[in-house]
């Protein structure tokens, strides 16, 4: 059950994972061992438990009693974490709201207010604790958070991530201007006192990050001084930790940047000239980047998030995701949960493919994005955008297990439909299941979840 501590596993079953952005491997009737830390230390192909016990067992030191088995049953598989490259965890209760707004207005009407009403600690409490609890149930092991301007509700995050098992990054939303008077901060330098806070807090809980990374965040340029973008690149310098923010999202917004910011060229030359453009940047939506910010995001090595649920829902745009991969940029998949309705990544991951249909009506077929690209920008892509390529994404000897594990429903003749959605017939290929749980899954397929090892979240049968 979820709050299980790491330690020695034996995974056995059918493994899938991206080999490459276009191509998924299909690993079946295979053994991966995990140490006590959590780490990959043998995948073994034509394995079962037995054999694994009298062959694996002794070369790696472990003796039977010491592992955890589990075994993935017909219609299973194991398959990497998601990575969610940008949620908002403080906007939770507004899944699904956000009427008939557009990007500032929602803001104005729905985000902030519910945002400021967390530093109210004990519904905080509640509302983190819910959205940790239901992006673990959809497969997230991996989420970069916004928090709120509130130090306690941010640190609070933090806590509470360390203590589900989810790997996070957590940013202290920094603003301001152009905010409600009632939800903005005092000054640059009290936003950049309070980042240090938060910062300082999650090196007490997790000295070497090994879960939770405290990432700098400008909400974005309209709510924040030039001063305090100064302040932040500043300190991005100094303490070499990610950053994230917004980019592009709107065509309102991005008019708004030029009145704000008029001596800069573009929406993406702000983040450059206040130094907070770099390998370590997320920068969520990119809609309407022209070709030169493209250009300049590919030469800083900025990473972006692609929320197409959230582009779709607060009619934003159809963003260009293959011009961003043929750029060789880093693409991940974000829900942006609230603007996008959902915490799932499956439902990002579908919309993602959708969204792409759509771009490829107008501008040509090759705009399309297939299933295993945009599984890809689930696990691998993800990883990279955060920083974490070498450490999760995929299943590799000296990688750490996050992982999920998927159901799909065998259908019988003799059984009822149960509550597991995607029906499996027996004929279907591996990539056709695939493509079958991408369209038509959901959390209920997601039987198991593990983080470094821990398992984290558990259908019980």
């Amino acid at each position: 059950m979820a709050g299980q501590t790491t330690g020695r596993h034996l995974f056995l079953g059918t493994l899938v994972h991206s080999k490459s952005l276009s191509e998924l491997e299909f690993l079946q009737n295979t053994a991966v061992c995990v140490d006590d830390k959590g780490i990959i230390v043998a995948i073994w192909p034509n394995y079962d438990q037995i054999r694994a016990e009298k062959s694996l067992y002794p070369r790696l030191g472990w003796s039977r009693g010491d592992v955890t088995v589990t075994r993935a049953k017909e219609g299973e598989f194991f398959f990497p974490g998601f990575i969610d490259t940008h949620i908002h965890a403080s906007q939770y209760p507004n899944a699904g709201i956000f009427g008939k707004t557009t990007l500032l207005d929602w803001l104005n009407t729905y985000t902030f207010p519910m945002e400021s009403s967390l530093s109210s600690i004990e519904k905080a409490k509640t509302v983190y604790t819910r959205c940790i609890q239901r992006t673990l149930s959809h497969g997230t092991t991996t989420a970069s958070y916004y928090a709120t301007i509130s130090v306690p509700s941010t640190n609070l995050l933090a806590d509470l991530c360390l203590s589900f098992g989810q790997r996070a990054f957590i940013g202290r939303c920094c603003m301001d201007t152009l905010s409600p008077d009632f939800y903005r901060d005092e000054s640059p330098a009290s936003a950049l006192a309070d980042t240090r806070a938060t910062i300082s807090h999650i090196a007490e809980i997790d000295p070497s990050n090994t879960l939770v990374t405290p990432i700098i965040t400008p909400r974005f340029a309209p709510s924040c001084s030039s001063e305090l973008m100064h302040n932040l690149g500043a300190l991005q310098k100094e303490t070499g930790l990610p950053v994230q923010t917004h980019i592009s999202e709107n065509t309102n917004e991005i008019k708004l940047v030029g009145q704000l910011f008029p001596d800069h060229m573009s929406y993406t030359h702000v983040y450059d000239d206040h130094g907070l453009l770099g390998p370590k940047t997320i920068l969520a939506h990119a809609v309407h980047l022209s070709d030169e910010e493209v250009d300049l995001i590919k030469k800083r090595k900025g990473k972006i998030s692609h929320c197409p649920a959230s582009n779709s829902a607060i009619t934003s745009g159809t963003a260009k995701v293959r011009k961003l991969l043929e750029k060789g940029i880093e693409v991940g998949l974000g829900t942006d949960m609230s603007g996008g309705y959902s915490p799932s990544i499956l439902e990002a991951i579908r919309q993602a493919l959708l969204v792409s249909r759509h771009v490829a009506m107008e501008g040509g077929d090759e705009c399309k994005l297939s299933v295993e690209e945009a599984l890809y920008l689930s696990t691998r892509g993800g990883a990279s955008v955060v920083g974490l390529e070498q450490t999760i994404g995929g299943f590799e000897v000296g990688k750490e297990w996050d992982a999920q594990l998927i159901g799909l429903n065998q259908v019988d003749s003799d059984e009822s439909i149960n509550a597991r959605p995607v029906d499996v017939f027996g004929w279907e290929s591996w990539p056709e299941r695939l493509a079958k749980w991408v369209f038509n899954g959901d959390d209920r397929n997601t039987l198991a979840v593990w983080v470094k090892g821990r398992l984290v979240h558990e259908v019980k049968s």
